[in-house]
């Protein structure tokens, strides 16, 4: 039986931009194997599925995979599949916001979206908050990784670290735009960075202002070269900031720019919530269109 899929670009209100996802809607019956054979086929950087959830409250259960592997976890798919199911569900006007939990593998995220004509806004609330998994390798190793220089690693307080909210990443400053727009991976020194990393990139966007940030996410081990727009390292993102910034009690926003290295611009918010000194609370809102629909035959 054929089986519906549409397509989305994620954390961009403009066709064409941002990161694009597939969405398997009909995914009843299709094993592991199958699942990560069709993500292949896609060939994006990640391929959700869709499955009726566990709890009877939840709108869905999702499966996600990159090309070469699942993930417990990944914010564009989590905020793209929530637009889609928007879309479908809304039973009145175009500015009607709805609210449903979606399933992962990480736990179950609490999504509320505002649809609008083939596109939506939407947010959702992280079910952990991000963990510090230990510093990074030294400068010297992550610059061979680059193709940079080991002064061109690190501004300000910020060093490289480690942090998860789901997926690890390895969070690696930079010195400025211009050093982030060289950054380039050399498979062969990748080994001397440890495990298997996701390289987060970042340094402060000099067009914005306050806590504004342009990031470039490399993941060669997950068949993933370079991802427009990552929202799993959005959130753990949050910890880094906790971290190394002097952020308050209170409400935080910051904007992290992405993909615009490879003309597909994407941008990412990641509201915090820090109280008592603690961080309390993570969420994540973009944008989300619509681009294609069809029927998989296989």
């Amino acid at each position: 039986m054929p089986r519906r899929f549409v397509t989305l670009d994620v954390f961009t209100d403009t066709a064409l931009t941002g990161n694009p996802l597939a969405v398997v809607l009909d995914a009843e019956g299709l094993d592991t194997g199958a699942m990560q054979a069709l993500a292949a086929e896609f060939n994006l950087s990640e391929t959700v599925f869709v499955l009726p959830p566990e709890a009877e409250r939840h709108r869905a259960r999702l499966r996600i995979f990159t090309p070469a592997a699942e993930l417990p976890f990944a914010g564009h798919p989590t905020l793209g599949t929530a637009v889609l199911l928007a879309l479908r569900d809304r039973r009145a006007g175009l500015t009607d916001a709805l609210a449903f939990g979606l399933e992962t593998a990480l736990g179950t995220l609490a999504c509320v979206v505002e649809p609008g004509e083939g596109r939506g806004t939407g947010r959702f609330k992280m079910p952990v908050l991000p963990e510090f998994l230990g510093p990074g390798p030294e400068p010297e190793a992550i610059a061979a990784a680059l193709g940079l220089e080991a002064a061109e690693i690190g501004f300000r307080r910020h060093a490289p670290s480690r942090h998860r909210a789901g997926p690890s990443f390895l969070f690696v400053p930079l010195a400025s735009r211009e050093v982030l727009d060289r950054a380039r991976v050399v498979p062969s020194a990748l080994d001397d960075l440890g495990e298997p990393a996701a390289l987060y990139c970042y340094t402060p966007d000099p067009d914005g202002s306050g806590q504004h940030y342009q990031a470039r996410m490399f993941a060669p081990h997950l068949g993933v070269a370079e991802d427009p727009a990552t929202g799993s390292a959005a959130a753990a993102f949050s910890g880094v900031m906790m971290q190394f910034e002097p952020l308050g009690d209170g409400e935080h926003d910051i904007v992290l720019r992405q993909g615009v290295a490879m003309g597909r611009p994407s941008i990412i918010g990641v509201q915090v919530c820090i109280g008592a000194g603690a961080l309390r609370s993570v969420e994540i809102s973009g944008a989300a269109v619509l681009v294609s629909e069809g029927s998989l035959l296989v």
